[in-house]
């Protein structure tokens, strides 16, 4: 499994969310939700799910019996749709950006 672009994009993502961190204002002050810290944790949720699914796989690889198929299976599924829809949400972001950027004022 090759994993050097799903690296790439997490180490992208976690740029952003770092940037976004940087420049929060007094939202979590009012009571607000801090979407930076939203992020950061969303982040932090995939990696550790990536993570998890690329050990569980190199123990069955490694003939390791306490780990069977359909569980490497369902943990690299579940690692991919988190990662896809954290790839989304990124995409979703950069365009909001592009659009307020965009705008005349």
């Amino acid at each position: 499994m090759d994993t050097r672009g799903i690296e790439q994009m997490l180490g992208q993502l976690r740029a952003t969310a770092d940037a976004a961190g940087s420049k929060s204002t007094t939202a979590s002050a009012a009571g607000g939700a801090d979407f930076s810290s939203a992020l950061a944790n969303a982040l932090q949720e995939v990696s550790q799910a990536q993570e998890s699914a690329q050990q569980m796989s190199q123990d069955f690889s490694s003939g390791n019996s306490d780990v069977n198929l359909q569980d490497v299976m369902v943990n690299l599924q579940k690692a991919n749709l988190s990662f896809q829809q954290m790839v989304q949400v990124r995409n979703k972001l950069v365009s909001a950006y592009q659009d307020i950027m965009n705008m005349q004022v």
